[in-house]
């Protein structure tokens, strides 16, 4: 008889595998700090080049913070799931040297489609950025044989 992983380590072993091969998180200086079903916390350091024109950190750079820590929370169940759609609004800038958090929380998930809100934040905990997106899973598993075989067609 085999043991039955928890949700918890479900999660964590998927985010584990994701982030050994997701070279876009690494580069950027992410880290994943807490995972949990439908849940992901993120912190990337804002650097020199990340910073635009005004010497701001580009909004480019927070949609990628967003968007990855959406990603850890969506694939949280070892199911293989994209993003379908993706918008952010930008409330206050990024500095140099800012260390930003992004927190991911699932909203609604049912059946094959799923709505998690993000929200970012600084070392103060002053909001910087709200990110929303939207998934869809499709088929495979990110650790095979950690969880029953994926149904979908």
């Amino acid at each position: 008889m085999t043991d039955t992983p928890s949700p918890q380590e479900i999660a964590e072993r998927s985010a584990s595998a994701m982030f050994d091969a997701d070279g876009a998180s690494q580069g950027l200086g992410m880290t994943v700090d807490a995972v949990g079903p439908g849940y992901a916390k993120l912190s990337m350091t804002v650097r020199e080049d990340m910073l635009n024109g005004h010497k701001t950190c580009h909004g480019g750079f927070l949609f990628a913070l967003g968007d990855s820590a959406f990603a850890f929370a969506c694939n949280a169940y070892n199911k293989v799931t994209v993003a379908q759609g993706c918008e952010i609004t930008y409330i206050k800038p990024g500095r140099l040297g800012d260390t930003l958090t992004a927190e991911c929380r699932e909203q609604a998930l049912e059946g094959r489609s799923g709505v998690y809100d993000v929200r970012i934040t600084n070392q103060e905990g002053t909001t910087v950025a709200l990110f929303r997106g939207k998934s869809r899973r499709i088929k495979g598993d990110i650790v095979p044989g950690l969880t029953p075989p994926d149904s979908i067609d």
